[in-house]
């Protein structure tokens, strides 16, 4: 079984920077994604990467924003946030899986992380 740990949230004011780390326990799989989740509110997509790190895929209200990246010799995945909004606070969820058919549906991804909070004042 697949464990995934995320760090790297935090408290931090409109415009700053954060830098989520997801580490995985046993071996690199194939995809990882990023989702996120407010309080009383769907969960919803934020970043997707394929195994090469040549393919990703962002929801617009991050794109420009937010940067997904991998290290495959550390079986770890980054989302690099910049100008970091208020509507961006959230759980922020790590999630891999070997095939993803449609990555933006939280339904397609097998494996999960804790989360991590990501709170951002005005």
């Amino acid at each position: 079984q697949v464990q995934l740990v995320e760090t790297g949230g935090g408290l931090v004011q409109a415009g700053d920077s954060l830098r989520l780390s997801c580490a995985a326990s046993e071996r690199t799989l194939s995809s990882y994604g990023w989702f996120r989740q407010a309080p009383e509110k769907d969960r919803e997509f934020v970043a997707a990467i394929d195994w090469s790190g040549d393919k990703t895929d962002y929801a617009d209200s991050v794109k420009g924003r937010f940067t997904i990246s991998r290290d495959n010799a550390k079986n770890t995945v980054y989302l690099q946030m910049n100008s970091l909004k208020p509507e961006d606070t959230a759980v922020y969820y790590c999630t891999a899986d070997e095939v993803v058919i449609k990555p933006r549906r939280p339904g397609s991804w097998d494996y999960w992380g804790q989360g991590t909070q990501v709170t951002v004042s005005s």
